[in-house]
C-alpha cells in the first residue's frame, strides 16, 4: 500500500546562511547607513534589533528574501512580539520545527473532509497517510499545498 509522511522540517543551517546573507546586506544598504541594526543568530531563533519599528520590518523582509533565496519557506519563521528599550526595538523570529497536536488534528480534519480514500494517523511531529492509490496521496500533497494554513510542509517517505 502506498504511504507518505507530512512533515514540517527546516534546514537550520541554511537559517544561518541566510542571517549571514541579510547581515552582508544590512552594512551595504544606504538606508540603514549609520544606524545600530543588527541581526544575531541564536540557534533555533533570530533576534533582530533597530532603531525604530519600520526599520524592523525591512529587516524582516531582508531576511524572508534570503531565506526564499534558500529555499527555506518562511511561513516556518514566527515572528515574536516587539520589545522597545530605551532607544532600540528588538524581536525575536522563532523557526518551528515538527507538527504541534492542534495543527495535526486540523489537517488530518482537512484530509477526511476531502473525501478521498486514504487514512491519515498522528505518529509523533509527523502525519502518515497511506492509501490504495499513488493518485489518492498526490491529492493529498496538493490539497496540503493549496490550503491556507500557517505552517510549511513536506512531504518525505513516498512510498509505493
Amino acid at each position: 500500500m502506498p504511504s507518505m509522511d507530512i512533515v514540517s522540517e527546516i534546514n537550520i543551517e541554511e537559517v544561518r546562511n541566510a542571517v549571514d546573507n541579510a547581515s552582508r546586506e544590512l552594512s551595504t544598504r544606504f538606508d540603514f547607513r549609520g544606524v545600530e541594526a543588527s541581526f544575531e543568530f541564536i540557534k533555533p531563533n533570530v533576534k533582530i534589533k533597530a532603531e525604530g519599528d519600520f526599520q524592523l520590518k525591512q529587516m524582516r523582509d531582508m531576511l524572508r528574501v534570503q531565506l526564499s533565496k534558500r529555499d527555506v519557506d518562511a511561513k516556518a519563521m514566527t515572528v515574536g512580539a516587539e520589545e522597545h528599550t530605551g532607544k532600540t526595538y528588538q524581536q525575536t523570529l522563532t523557526f518551528k520545527e515538527g507538527i504541534e497536536q492542534p495543527m495535526a488534528k486540523k489537517v488530518i480534519k482537512m484530509i477526511k473532509d476531502s473525501k478521498l480514500k486514504v487514512q491519515a494517523s498522528i505518529q509523533g511531529e509527523q502525519i502518515r497517510v497511506t492509501g490504495k492509490k499513488r493518485d489518492d496521496l498526490q491529492s493529498v500533497m496538493r490539497l496540503i499545498r493549496e490550503a491556507e494554513l500557517e505552517q510549511s510542509f513536506q512531504f518525505t517517505n513516498f512510498r509505493d
